[in-house]
């Protein structure tokens, strides 16, 4: 079952904005963190206590109790609590496979798909909120997602937020997901690429091997010209890019020649990701253009996967159970899917590989599922070859 980031409870003492971690009384005597950053973990039952500041000062305690869901709290996450409010926001979940961090609702395109879709608003508030947040991460966090909106709308804010990591976090990597086309400007990819270069995968999506296929996808003229550009550009400056291919109805037709220009024209990209569509935000709106059954785009699929693999270059499937893949394609399948917005469907039920499988977004109902969906029996393995 997925977690939510949010719970609500009765919380006593907040004045203002407090980001803090949460930690066991254990873990806080070994800390290198301050006391007024560390909610101190008191485990009774479905609530905790914590105290901030001096203990002194009893009426600087924070407390909060009466849970709404206990499980969505636990020792090490990093939390927010605001003035006049019962939510508690979860930050940072230590043992999650998808921390992030969430920069900005701002973006330079309008994709058909998004399932974020962007607000054109100033958040720049958010830059300050994960400054205090980086330094309460677990410093053996292995990776940290970057994402919006579209990241590079910060400027030298993303540099500070990059810098940041490096200095708190050094050896935790930054998976970066940006339209790339603020990277055509070579002052801009010169100023952000060179921070932290070895720790930053830059994730770019690319929706077609011609302008106009790319363009319609991402609802921005001059895009792709744009995105081609700061990939070369970021290829000169030795980044770490990998590219990514949401599948629906308008990409799949040209997978294997969008696969083949990768490989031509991108040699210095080290992973590409082609990505099950997630039934969110303007994917639901654009269902009548968007939707395709997984089943029945396999034959380019597999086309495009193979022509990658076969010349060396790392691709995996994000999004798409086992049971829709032959067997050649599920060696490349990943378990993608956030841990608080995965699920699996009833017709899952007895399935012998679902530990193994990404399943479904928690937003995909029965219409955004493949008729194909079945549980698969013992004899079936993940390795066997087609």
């Amino acid at each position: 079952m997925s977690l939510p980031l949010h719970t609500h409870a009765r919380i006593h003492g907040v004045q203002d904005v407090e980001i803090l971690k949460v930690l066991t009384a254990e873990e806080a005597l070994a800390s290198h963190l301050a006391p007024a950053d560390i909610l101190l973990w008191e485990a009774q039952g479905d609530a905790f206590a914590g105290s901030v500041g001096q203990e002194a000062y009893p009426e600087a305690r924070i407390s909060l109790s009466g849970l709404r869901n206990p499980h969505v709290v636990q020792p090490g996450d990093v939390v927010r609590l605001r003035p006049d409010s019962t939510q508690v926001s979860v930050l940072y979940r230590r043992g999650s496979g998808a921390n992030t961090l969430f920069v900005t609702e701002r973006c330079n395109s309008r994709c058909l798909m998004c399932s974020q879709p962007p607000r054109d608003e100033d958040d720049s508030w958010r830059t300050d909120e994960l400054l205090r947040l980086i330094p309460l991460i677990d410093r053996e966090e292995v990776q940290l997602g970057v994402s919006g909106g579209e990241p590079t709308l910060l400027g030298k804010d993303l540099g500070r937020l990059i810098d940041a990591c490096a200095l708190h976090l050094p050896d935790t990597g930054l998976h970066i997901l940006t339209n790339g086309r603020l990277f055509a400007s070579r002052a801009l990819a010169e100023s952000l690429v060179q921070r932290h270069q070895n720790k930053v995968v830059w994730a770019v999506p690319l929706y077609g091997d011609v302008a106009a296929d790319h363009d319609l996808v991402v609802d921005a003229p001059g895009a792709f010209e744009e995105t081609l550009q700061g990939l070369f550009e970021l290829g000169r400056l030795g980044a770490r890019v990998e590219i990514r291919v949401v599948l629906h109805r308008m990409t799949v037709d040209r997978l294997p020649q969008l696969a083949s220009f990768l490989y031509r024209r991108l040699p210095f990209v080290e992973h590409v990701a082609l990505m099950g569509l997630e039934p969110m935000g303007f994917a639901k709106s654009n269902r009548y253009r968007l939707w395709i059954d997984p089943i029945d785009y396999v034959a380019p699929l597999r086309e495009a996967v193979f022509h990658l693999a076969n010349r060396g270059l790392t691709t995996s499937l994000y999004n798409l159970p086992l049971c829709i893949l032959p067997l050649s394609l599920r060696p490349f399948a990943r378990q993608s899917i956030s841990d608080w917005k995965n699920a699996f469907a009833p017709e899952c039920e007895g399935c012998t590989v679902a530990a193994d499988c990404a399943g479904f977004f928690a937003s995909a109902g029965p219409t955004w599922r493949s008729r194909a969906i079945k549980p698969i029996p013992a004899p079936e393995t993940l390795h066997e070859l087609a």
